[in-house]
């Protein structure tokens, strides 16, 4: 069994790509099913970002590949993160 604090400070790498995306930030839950529907990581962070919209990052619970004891591995092919692939 996993604790749900456990998996926060597990960090997600997309296995498309090896980038790391980050730490869960929350977990969406479908209460109905009993299941995990989806990871919530954090959108980029940006100075003064109160005046503009922060943009969270939904995995869907059919892309998370595994759950190891150190990371969470997520398949998400074509996934554009805003952390990383912002133009400057």
């Amino acid at each position: 069994m996993v604790k749900i604090s456990e998996l926060r400070s597990r960090t997600v790498i997309n296995v498309a790509d090896g980038r790391s995306l980050g730490y869960i930030k929350d977990i969406e839950l479908d209460l109905d099913a009993g299941r995990i529907k989806s990871l919530i990581l954090p959108g980029e962070n940006r100075f003064l970002s109160f005046l503009r919209r922060n943009e969270d990052i939904a995995i869907e619970w059919k892309h998370i590949f595994k759950v190891g004891v150190d990371v969470i591995l997520v398949e998400m092919q074509n996934f554009v993160d805003p952390k990383h692939d912002r133009e400057e």
